[in-house]
């Protein structure tokens, strides 16, 4: 007896650990999941499975010889579970979606209570390392392979002194941005005349100087650039 409970309770202490760990990066970067979520997403995690592991004390004698128990169906609950859990942190701004990895964090965090909760000892010090591996060396990766940014770009005249699309295609061209589509309206009974586009380029100060070029614009009675991303 008191070896099973010292088992429990290294089960459910290397996965407040765990948990704790990867939470706390997630905290570091300001993220809304962190420190104490992932720490309870992975201890519940390992409590479940606790439970699933050691059915004999809460299954009368008779109930175990007439139902089979199969652990593997709480691991399936809890992933299922924790799907909702990872929605709710997925937020969109506009154009862009952010917490996508915030919600993957946490749906990796619940594998790790599950492991941490079966004894799985090894696993989750191995899995916990390339979690966090994943999110600090892979974001200083990101950080340095060039990578596409699309921008939502929507430019508004007024009706009688509208740019061309041509001399506008010319314009966004020059400043080192490809027009992915374009977009025409007529609005407030027909004052104003708007562009909208998906513009993409390959270097972030781009998006600032075609903010600044378009600022100068006497024509142009407002504009947005508005990037998309994770």
């Amino acid at each position: 007896m008191n070896n099973e409970i010292l088992n429990v309770l290294g089960n459910l202490l290397v996965a407040t650990i765990a948990g704790g760990v990867i939470g706390f990066e997630r905290s570091y970067h300001g993220r809304p999941a962190g420190f104490r979520t992932h720490t309870l997403v992975c201890l519940a995690s390992s409590i479940l499975m606790l439970v699933a592991i050691y059915e004999r004390y809460w299954f009368f004698d008779t109930a175990v010889d007439a139902v089979k128990v199969d652990p593997t169906r709480m691991a399936q609950g809890i992933m299922t579970g924790i799907g909702f859990l990872g929605a709710g942190v997925i937020m969109r701004e506009g154009l862009s979606v952010r917490g996508l990895t915030t919600a993957a964090s946490i749906w990796i965090t619940a594998a790790i209570g599950i492991l941490a909760g079966v004894g799985f000892f090894y696993a989750v010090a191995i899995v916990t390392v390339l979690t966090l591996g994943i999110l600090t060396i892979f974001r200083w990766i990101e950080a340095k392979v060039p990578t596409l940014i699309l921008a939502h770009n929507l430019l508004r005249f007024r009706r009688d002194t509208v740019m061309s699309e041509t001399e506008l295609r010319d314009l966004i061209t020059l400043h080192g941005f490809t027009i992915a589509n374009m977009s025409y309206s007529l609005i407030e009974e027909g004052k104003y005349y708007e562009y909208s586009m998906m513009i993409r380029t390959r270097k972030a100060k781009n998006l600032l100087l075609l903010s600044q070029t378009l600022s100068k614009l006497d024509s142009l009675v407002e504009f947005e650039i508005a990037p998309t991303g994770d």
